[in-house]
């Protein structure tokens, strides 16, 4: 039973915090109900994601074994049979999608939607570069939208560039990490970083870094945002963006971090108070 919750990687369920940004940004943050609704969205996504996971566990089995880290995961260890994944695995997104669709049709649509592009990038998308990176960028974008479609609220043009350009930030610094662990084997264990270096990712990232605090600043201090808040507080939480992203970069370059998020989000205090202190910002600004 441990290896089985294991293997469904209960710390990814982290990402699906980013299905409250709608709600916050929407100022339904203190509504009981909605807040209910986004919380059993986000219920949804950990059980649909979880199969998810466990399916490309079994996808890639070998090329686990050969990995420093990942050799050990239930899977490609033998310690959970594949046919007992692939079961647990299916049932898992079926009763994901069951539950979506009850909650709200248009809400069962983007998970419909996540399923088949996760899917996607398992069986092949992962291998395409470039594309492989939009991919895991597509990710967080749908779970962005998910959380603010599932309470039928309109989401911010603004909020979805910025999501964009972060998980693409998030999604590159992932392959650097990858690189900088696996060294000359990368190839062996995800053959799509053969086709990437790491002067060519970190242009990419010097890109995504510059649009993501850019995309923010202008959000934060646009007449759009300051005509729907009735403030132009948000601009304070400006200088916690910019700490956090410069704080992943040192992370990333200096401790050669980056290819797990979740896991660099949690064990750095810093990063983890910073969120705080930006969560905190935003609330005030936006609902005092």
């Amino acid at each position: 039973m441990k290896d089985l919750l294991i293997a469904l990687r209960p710390q990814q369920w982290v990402k699906n915090i980013a299905l409250f940004a709608g709600l916050i940004f929407s100022q339904n943050f203190f509504d009981p109900w909605k807040s209910v609704v986004v919380l059993a969205a986000a219920v949804v996504f950990c059980l649909a994601s979880s199969g998810l996971y466990l399916l490309n566990d079994i996808l890639d089995i070998e090329a686990d074994r050969k990995h420093p880290q990942k050799k050990n995961r239930p899977l490609a260890s033998g310690r959970i049979r594949p046919v007992t994944a692939h079961v647990l695995s299916y049932a898992l997104m079926v009763w994901a999608l069951i539950a979506a669709y009850v909650l709200n049709r248009n809400f069962g649509l983007i998970l419909a939607i996540y399923l088949v592009l996760e899917f996607s990038y398992s069986t092949y998308l992962k291998n395409v570069v470039i594309l492989d990176i939009f991919c895991i960028a597509a990710g967080f974008l749908l779970r962005v939208i998910g959380g603010a479609v599932v309470i039928d609220v309109p989401m911010s043009s603004w909020l979805l560039i910025c999501t964009i350009f972060l998980s693409l930030f998030l999604a590159l610094a992932k392959r650097r990490g990858e690189m900088v662990l696996l060294e000359d084997r990368a190839a062996d264990h995800r053959p799509v970083l053969a086709h990437y270096s790491l002067p060519f990712i970190d242009q990419m990232m010097t890109v995504v870094t510059a649009s993501t605090i850019l995309g923010y600043v202008l959000y934060a201090l646009s007449p759009e945002t300051t005509a729907k808040f009735h403030t132009r507080n948000l601009q304070y939480s400006i200088i916690f963006v910019v700490y956090g992203i410069f704080r992943y970069l040192y992370l990333v370059f200096q401790k050669r971090e980056g290819g797990a998020p979740e896991r660099v989000l949690f064990s750095d205090k810093p990063l983890l108070l910073n969120l705080l202190f930006y969560l905190a910002s935003v609330i005030a600004a936006v609902y005092f």
